[in-house]
């Protein structure tokens, strides 16, 4: 392609909206347009990425046996409701675009095709002869994200190569879950990338065990705690870890004390001159279920650890048939105006102790019981008409439940009281759970002796599996040898084409631009015309143009009317691997060579680029 005739606009400055160097790099370089919110423009040297990112996902799918095909980007709203998640979605996640059509029918644009794809499978899958089978797609989804960001990396819509497996048994499936395994790692060593598979929350599309595949960079938003033995990898999300030993309290009897002021940890601890392990911390959360229901979680914990939410999250997710729905929508530590809604008096915060009495929470005179006899009443106060439970679910960390003579709230403003133990003074709560946050410098579970370390990645692939989830859900079965109906055992492997790619400008770029890997870079070579007025420079750059396309090595020439340092600028900018300029040294019979990667230069003989190159090439290719 010749550069005088392709679309092609470079920026010298960095827009103001671009958060993140990929972000600033793939607009200045000409990649990609913003048109929305959230919403970019695919130009022709991005197309050509994301066309080798492809490429490169459907080889490896089509070498474990997947089947591609095309599912709809415009759902029904009845398979999601057939599901359960039509409200977790539109709601809880509230991440689904949701529309009505001229027929009043609710429709949505999908995120995820998990529905569609049951709903295939229960209508064309009779007969374990059948199985097992993995369908995949490569298609535009889409997010309403709220706040979107860094460009391609949390847009409103993108691409994604999603692919559901069906399997007879769980056996099946975790053989299908390793040659996805094995796939993914393959697609991202081609990709050029430095990568990490580390162990992952489900999530909204649920299931028994993910792996998220990271690529490692800076800027990446998620944050992964890995061992140096290479034993153990995960996402902060859903990292485990033995915490640090608690010390020995220093208080020998039960005591309330006045600690003006020493309303955080850190106060507390130089007031009483004690470790923040001797600590019980309780921290109040509000949870909204898909009902409406409000509910009001303490949650005790060591006083030198934090709070997973997203653990939390998940254990409150277990309860929630007791509240008479499916699933948490928000989970949130309640402001002075949330309990506005529901408390009776002012809490004592930074005080609180485990015992903290129900009666904070508004009565009703004559309050409804929910459906099932079994469950509790309910109260006045729960947002979007819903009702507020009368009593605090109360759950323990791991942590603080073998803690002993240990010092707490006294729910009282100023105090604390010291010397405390469970079963003594305070009753345990009867829901024990792990809800810490592992961290860096953590002991490992798998081997003590090796310490958590952290890294930052930007997730691109992600595979779960589901099991009998959506099939139970969604009527989808099959029969097996003996005749038996049962559910099909599924997964699901989803990788981010459009966020791979801007994946891999984060990882790899410099003060002049980007630095693409060779097997995913839109071109090879860039040949530059130093001076478009020297009939000879033109003459050898046409026919290595021409010659280097012929033996396969997609090649740009640079026949602009632009001076040289513009011309190698921009070859910089948009990070081709390799400029080959027709200078000085054609008046030995050579070109320079300059690797994008390394910067170095070569004056090589005419003769020798196309052999070269392509040896170059298929090295890192």
């Amino acid at each position: 392609m010749r550069l005088s005739k392709m679309l092609f606009v470079t920026l010298r400055d960095d827009p103001a909206d671009a958060e993140i160097p990929s972000h600033k790099l793939l607009l200045r370089a000409g990649y990609i347009r913003r048109i929305g919110s959230g919403v970019y423009a695919y130009l022709p040297l991005m197309w050509r990425v994301l066309q080798k990112v492809s490429q490169i996902v459907r080889e490896e799918m089509n070498a474990t046996g997947a089947q591609e095909c095309l599912l709809p980007q415009l759902q029904p709203s009845e398979l999601w409701r057939e599901s359960g998640r039509w409200d977790t979605y539109t709601k809880a996640e509230g991440i689904m675009f949701a529309l009505i059509d001229r027929r009043e029918q609710e429709l949505a644009l999908g995120p995820t095709h998990e529905e569609v794809i049951t709903t295939i499978a229960r209508d064309l899958i009779r007969s374990y002869r059948q199985l097992p089978l993995n369908l995949y797609q490569i298609q535009t989804k889409f997010r309403d994200e709220i706040r979107p960001r860094f460009g391609l990396m949390r847009g409103r819509e993108f691409i994604m190569k999603d692919a559901y497996s069906f399997n007879a048994d769980e056996e099946s499936l975790k053989k299908t879950y390793q040659d996805m395994y094995q796939a993914y790692s393959n697609m991202l060593r081609r990709s050029g990338l430095s990568f990490r598979a580390v162990e992952a929350d489900s999530g909204a599309i649920g299931g028994t065990g993910s792996t998220e595949f990271m690529v490692l960079a800076e800027a990446g938003e998620d944050e992964v705690l890995y061992t140096e033995d290479g034993k153990y990898a995960a996402n902060v999300e859903k990292a485990v870890s033995l915490p640090a030993e608690a010390e020995p309290s220093s208080f020998s009897s039960y005591e309330k004390r006045q600690t003006p002021g020493t309303d955080t940890i850190e106060k507390l601890c130089n007031f009483l001159k004690c470790s923040p392990t001797q600590v019980v911390k309780n921290v109040l959360y509000e949870a909204v279920y898909d009902t409406g229901t409000k509910v009001l979680v303490l949650v005790s914990i060591r006083g030198d650890q934090e709070v997973n939410e997203v653990k939390l999250q998940n254990e409150l997710t277990k309860l929630a048939s007791q509240y008479g729905g499916n699933a948490v929508i928000r989970l949130a530590v309640p402001d002075a105006d949330a309990q506005k809604k529901w408390a009776t008096k002012t809490l004592p915060l930074g005080y609180i102790a485990p015992d903290i009495a129900d009666d904070y929470i508004q009565p009703l005179p004559n309050p409804p019981r929910q459906q099932g006899g079994s469950q509790l009443p309910l109260v006045n106060g729960g947002t979007e008409g819903g009702l507020v439970h009368p009593k605090f679910l109360r759950l323990v960390d791991q942590t603080a439940v073998d803690l002993k003579n240990f010092v707490t709230g006294a729910n009282e403003s100023g105090y604390h009281v010291v010397g405390a133990n469970w079963q003594e003074q305070f009753k345990l709560p009867n829901i024990i759970v792990d809800v810490r946050k592992a961290r860096s410098g953590d002991r490992a579970m798998h081997n003590p002796e090796q310490t958590l370390k952290s890294a930052r990645g930007i997730e691109v692939g992600h595979i779960f599996q589901l099991g009998s989830k959506y099939s139970k859900a969604m009527g989808a079965t099959y029969t097996n040898e003996q005749g038996e109906e049962k559910p099909l055992v599924m997964g699901c492997y989803g990788v981010g084409v459009s966020r791979l790619a801007q994946a891999a400008v984060e990882q790899s770029y410099d003060q002049d631009g980007i630095i693409w890997p060779v097997a995913i870079a839109p071109y090879h070579a860039i040949v530059t015309i130093p001076n478009i007025n020297d009939a000879q420079q033109i003459e050898i750059a046409e026919k290595l143009y021409t010659e280097l396309n012929q033996a396969g090595i997609e090649t740009l020439l640079d026949d602009r009317n632009e001076r040289a340092g513009v011309k190698f600028k921009d070859a910089d900018l948009i990070g081709i691997p390799y400029r080959i300029v027709t200078g000085r040294a054609i008046a030995n019979g050579k070109v320079e060579v300059v690797e994008r990667k390394s910067r170095n230069s070569h004056e090589i003989p005419i003769t020798e680029i196309v052999s070269t190159l392509k040896g170059w090439i298929g090295d890192q290719g």
